[in-house]
């Protein structure tokens, strides 16, 4: 087989909010049209690991990191435009934050921000973005409709529609199926595994069995330390290497 391209390499990143360090010089790949799955307990360190890599980070007062960042080969840190940076890397949270806008403009917001003007040429990728979140058929004759008044699985995806926008090469999605039914959670999934096509997925879920069956390669990160990374086939196996992975996988812990 052909050895994958590596899209993201981590080298010893290490974060500290003040005084207090939450991730402890962490090493791992991430190769391209991939879903990466990230799991751990509360506290790991997942959300911000996400956050380094699109420098979000610096949102946060009083953080520092060292250690190596680098997307296709170039140090994030040294990324003069920091606003390329993070439409390279869409972020997904956790529950919907819906722009207070109508549906279409939630997804043309970021797109007329960087220059985009033609009326076409925003409906074609509003269009596109929301078929590949899965919502187009249920909202293409209400687009003017407040993106706010749809039901909380709609919003998670336009969610995805509006990081889709960007046109990311990596998407990154940090518990996004927490506050929703597991019918439109599986929706996603299914989202996710025709994205991969196009993009590099970083996976960060509570839920083990979701990354079993999306990720190709699973990290466990528990307390701002890798426990273990390798293919989910072993992580998930009744012989992971590591004691500690294998009793979180089954909720012996967590």
């Amino acid at each position: 087989m052909p050895t994958p391209e590596t899209k993201i390499i981590v080298r010893d990143l290490r974060l500290a909010y003040g005084r207090k360090e939450v991730i402890h010089g962490i090493s791992f790949e991430v190769f391209a049209h991939e879903i990466f799955g990230v799991i751990g307990p509360a506290q790991s360190g997942k959300t911000s690991l996400l956050r380094c890599l699109n420098r979000t980070i610096e949102f946060t007062p009083n953080t520092a990191t060292t250690g190596l960042v680098e997307v296709d080969g170039v140090d994030v840190n040294q990324v003069k435009n920091v606003y390329e940076l993070r439409r390279k890397i869409g972020m997904v949270a956790p529950l919907p934050v819906g722009l207070p806008l109508s549906i279409y403009d939630n997804v043309a917001f970021a797109p007329r921000a960087a220059g985009l003007r033609h009326k076409s040429d925003l409906d074609g990728l509003v269009e596109k973005c929301l078929r590949q979140a899965a919502l187009w058929e249920e909202v293409k004759d209400r687009l003017d409709t407040l993106g706010t008044k749809l039901s909380g699985g709609q919003q998670q995806r336009l969610t995805i529609a509006r990081a889709l926008s960007h046109q990311p090469e990596i998407l990154c999605l940090d518990e996004f199926s927490i506050a929703i039914d597991p019918v439109t959670t599986m929706r996603i999934e299914d989202v996710l595994k025709e994205l991969k096509r196009e993009m590099t997925i970083i996976l960060v879920t509570n839920l083990v069995q979701q990354a079993r069956r999306l990720a190709a390669r699973t990290m466990f990160l528990m307390n701002g330390h890798i426990v273990e990374c390798g293919p989910s086939e072993r992580i998930f196996s009744a012989e992971p290497a590591s004691r500690k992975t294998y009793e979180y996988v089954n909720g012996i812990f967590g």
